[in-house]
């Protein structure tokens, strides 16, 4: 009889390995198999990750192939067009329509050098005037010395384009050719044309270097196809950033709004100040006053006291219905918890008329930034309640091209002027001082449009989770 051994597996050699059935993990004799190393996963996983690089410069080239000559070169001859029909009267309206179309693409064209190359291009546009007139659009693009830039860039860079973007998406192509299609072609008939030597002329050797040339450029398409998009992404900066005197213009404006805002602040200190003393103060001095009456009556004239303690109960509501208004004033709690998008969609809810409300923003602007947008829109829709006499109204706020853009539109009787209130001045400085800018579309007998647009940029959703819709 044996005593503590395991009997052996029915079937089990000595000395064989077995396999815990629990883990997949085999044994031979307690001790562990050495695993096997494989280089195929880690070469098939460097082999996908150049072909997508490759197949990547392949499509951008491609794509700034097709935009050049599908959308620069018939947009730099309607533009010229347009210009020469100015005396004719049809380019003052046809010129500002295709200058707006050739920023549209610039505008584009400045995303994918960010994106694409890490290129940054500054918008360097002149806010658009007040005015909607013909003759007012037609010189603000003409003086605006972007235009000519963008009309320039339009024009080099079809062949730019076509240079750099063969270079970016061909070589990947030209490669692969050489590899799959010429050696195979040659063997099979007579490949008596193509970017490669005509194979069948040289027998093996050709063939194999074929392969070996086609291999080589594959290989360097990854790293040469994103280094040609960022040369073209360099030559459009060269074109569409702005100027050293349009910088220079751009800081002394922003110093001037700088300055009033500094003013409009102290402004509203001293307003805070004053209706903080006039209002909530007095009426808690009244409060401490009425409260320690009481306390001296409440011994000898009960009855007094109550109605002295009623009175300080009811002025301790005003006053803190006084304080929230206040605080609401100078920073909505909603716009801290919600952000602009619940905070304007709370605020369209308290109007005496329909307002129909679109937001789309994917996250959150800087504070200053949100307030600012929050106040204006609030100001634009007292003053349709106010002095519009509409019965609808409707609000949209988006953030594109890295611009938070604001509409808001009544069904009023129109004529509004900004210069008319100090109500709409104090919107233009407000948002000048982050570099905005506000347009007044105000026809008599309506409708009224309001356009309001300021740089910046949007936080994360996921690091903002506040930026929900209300």
């Amino acid at each position: 009889m044996t005593v503590g051994l395991t009997p052996p597996c029915p079937g089990a050699k000595r000395g064989s390995s077995t396999t815990d059935a629990r883990t997949g993990t085999g044994h031979n004799g307690g001790r562990p198999q050495a695993r096997r190393f494989s280089l195929e996963e880690p070469v098939s996983e460097l082999l996908r990750g150049y072909g997508r690089r490759a197949l990547t410069s392949f499509v951008r080239g491609l794509v700034q192939i097709v935009l050049a000559y599908t959308v620069n070169l018939p947009l730099f001859i309607l533009a010229v067009l347009s210009l020469a029909f100015i005396p004719l009267g049809a380019g003052v309206v046809m010129v500002p329509m295709v200058f707006q179309t050739i920023r549209s693409i610039a505008n584009q064209q400045r995303a994918w050098a960010a994106e694409w190359s890490g290129v940054k291009i500054p918008v360097p546009y002149r806010p658009e005037p007040e005015g909607k007139g013909p003759f007012r659009r037609l010189g603000w693009v003409l003086t605006d010395p972007a235009s000519w830039r963008d009309l320039l860039w339009t024009l080099l860079n079809v062949p730019i384009a076509l240079v750099l973007g063969i270079l970016a998406a061909g070589m990947a192509l030209y490669g692969l050719e050489g590899v799959f299609v010429a050696p195979w072609v040659a063997m099979v008939a007579d490949y008596g044309w193509g970017p490669f030597w005509t194979l069948d002329d040289y027998g093996v050797v050709g063939i194999v270097g074929s392969v070996v040339l086609g291999a080589g450029l594959t290989a360097a398409a990854v790293p040469l196809g994103p280094a040609f998009l960022k040369v073209h992404a360099l030559f459009c900066q060269s074109l569409l950033a702005p100027t050293r005197e349009a910088l220079t213009e751009r800081v002394q404006r922003l110093t001037e709004t700088r300055s009033e805002t500094v003013d409009v602040s102290a402004a509203e200190l001293r307003r805070i100040e004053r209706d903080l003393h006039d209002g909530a103060q007095a009426r808690l001095v009244a409060l401490s006053m009425n409260i320690g009456l009481a306390e001296e009556m409440m011994k000898h004239d009960p009855e007094t006291a109550q109605k002295l303690l009623a009175e300080a109960r009811e002025s301790s509501g005003t006053a803190l219905t006084e304080l929230r208004d206040l605080v609401r004033g100078i920073h909505p709690p909603v716009l801290a918890e919600r952000g602009l998008d619940g905070a304007v969609r709370a605020l369209a809810l308290t109007l005496p008329l329909p307002v129909d409300v679109q937001i789309d923003l994917p996250g959150r602007a800087d504070a200053p930034v949100e307030s600012a947008s929050y106040f204006a829109v609030a100001e634009i829709l007292a003053n349709v309640v106010k002095h519009s006499a509409a019965r609808r109204a409707w609000l949209q706020i988006e953030h594109s091209g890295g611009r938070l853009l604001m509409i808001i539109g009544d069904d009023g009787t129109g004529g509004a002027d900004p210069a008319a209130g100090s109500g709409m001045r104090g919107i233009e400085r407000r948002l000048a001082a982050f570099d905005g800018t506000m347009a007044v579309t105000s026809p008599p007998g309506g409708p009224t449009v309001v356009t309001m647009e300021l740089p910046c940029a949007l936080s994360s959703p996921k690091i903002s989770p506040s930026s929900e819709t209300g």
